[in-house]
């Protein structure tokens, strides 16, 4: 952990020396880049995890017009932009849980600590309406979001198929709070639905024409080893056994029941991919080669899973 701390002397020379909202992010994307934090909550660099932090804690949009950006800041400005590169330093609390907010999908959402810093590549997938799997002229009514967190991935399948309810399942309670904030907060009330659910426990006799389910899939040896940032996210959304498969086990024994005939299933396994090939030899997965960067998805439909596990 890092030994850094605000001084008397660090303040008074920050809030001295350091005048614009330039010459902050300038100064905080130093700090970052020197106390070795880990970008892995949204950014992959010191200078957009700086600008992640500094403008939404000055109540400014990250994308502040450019000639703001040497508009002077007040004194208690900056002892207020201190505290919380501190605790952003010290405590490796990742950006999204001091402020509150995260993005997916191009929207945002609010987040705490009751759920995962969203960063699933789900988002390329519903910007493209999961084409070419799904076609333009199929009807997609029901949708389920399994292990929804803060219902962003939810959300954001409501957006791009306006005409589908989508369920949004979580076994925590506290997640599901979250989840109904940002419902609530898109007027989302009478399509997106949020139901406790240990995976299907909670939508028993349900079908739905596509499953999306971003389950737990750290296996035991990256929960080991993963950056102190990601354990100041829930363990429940992280681990899922030695293999990091033991909730995607159950999700893909009882998929089928509840698909629609022609009923797909995306699940997104992240490292864990490397032990499905072991779990389950000759399994019709397609897995999702992405534009933008992520791995880990697989797409089946419910007729091969039908096929692969009753053989």
């Amino acid at each position: 952990m890092s030994e850094f701390q605000i001084t008397e002397a660090l303040t008074e020379e920050t809030v001295n020396d350091l005048l614009t909202i330039r010459d902050w992010l300038r100064w905080t994307t130093s700090q970052f880049a020197s106390e070795g934090v880990f970008f892995g909550h949204g950014t992959d660099n010191a200078w957009d995890e700086a600008v992640s932090l500094v403008l939404p804690i000055l109540n400014l949009p990250l994308d502040t017009p450019t000639e703001l950006m040497n508009s002077r800041l007040t004194r208690s400005e900056k002892i207020r932009l201190l505290s919380y590169i501190e605790t952003r330093i010290v405590e490796r609390t990742p950006v999204a849980y001091l402020t509150n907010q995260a993005w997916f999908a191009g929207m945002p959402f609010y987040v705490d600590e009751r759920v995962l810093v969203p960063r699933s590549p789900f988002a390329e997938l519903i910007n493209k309406k999961f084409s070419p799997w799904i076609s333009k002229e199929q009807t997609t009514t029901r949708i389920l979001d399994m292990c929804t967190g803060s219902a962003c991935i939810a959300i954001a399948l409501a957006q791009a198929f306006p005409e589908a309810q989508v369920d949004a399942v979580d076994i925590s309670y506290d997640a599901l709070e979250v989840a109904t904030i940002n419902i609530e907060d898109y007027m989302l009330q009478d399509q997106v639905f949020a139901i406790q659910s240990d995976v299907y426990s909670g939508i028993e006799g349900q079908k739905y024409d596509l499953i999306v389910a971003n389950p737990p899939y750290v296996d035991a040896e990256d929960m080991a080893d993963l950056p102190h940032e990601f354990h100041h996210e829930p363990e429940l959304g992280l681990a899922s056994g030695e293999d990091g498969l033991d909730v995607t086990r159950t999700i893909l024994q009882q998929a089928a029941e509840h698909l629609t005939d022609s009923g797909l299933l995306f699940v997104e396994v992240g490292n864990s991919m490397v032990h499905m090939e072991a779990l389950y030899p000759g399994a019709p997965f397609e897995w999702v080669e992405f534009e933008h960067g992520g791995l880990g998805v697989f797409v089946v439909s419910k007729q091969q899973l039908v096929d692969y596990f009753n053989d």
